[in-house]
């Protein structure tokens, strides 16, 4: 699992590349944890190249959105592929974020 963050003014894109899966959430916790730090602007998940994601990355886009409700910034969802949009529909989170194609 690989993130490329990028910022510029009050926009932050992180692209997601690989699996999002149980180890890889705790290899890049860190990394949402620094992206966190943007939270009062606007932040974009790419998921243009992100082939999969577990519970545990669920957790990390949520705890993400958490810091931005509470900064008065949003968290938007790039790109996502139908099977991640099947998750996203069945856990609720298609309500909880902005989805752009």
């Amino acid at each position: 699992m690989e993130i490329k963050i990028n910022t510029q003014d009050s926009l932050t894109t992180a692209q997601l590349i690989g699996r999002l899966d149980t180890p890889a959430s705790q290899e890049v916790s860190g990394d949402f944890d620094n992206l966190a730090q943007y939270a009062a602007g606007t932040i974009v998940l790419d998921c243009t190249e992100l082939e999969y994601i577990s519970s545990s990355g669920l957790r990390l886009f949520l705890s993400l959105r958490k810091a931005a409700a509470s900064k008065g910034g949003k968290v938007i969802v790039k790109a996502i592929n139908k099977d991640i949009r099947s998750v996203f529909m069945m856990t609720g989170f298609l309500n909880l974020f902005e989805i752009q194609d």
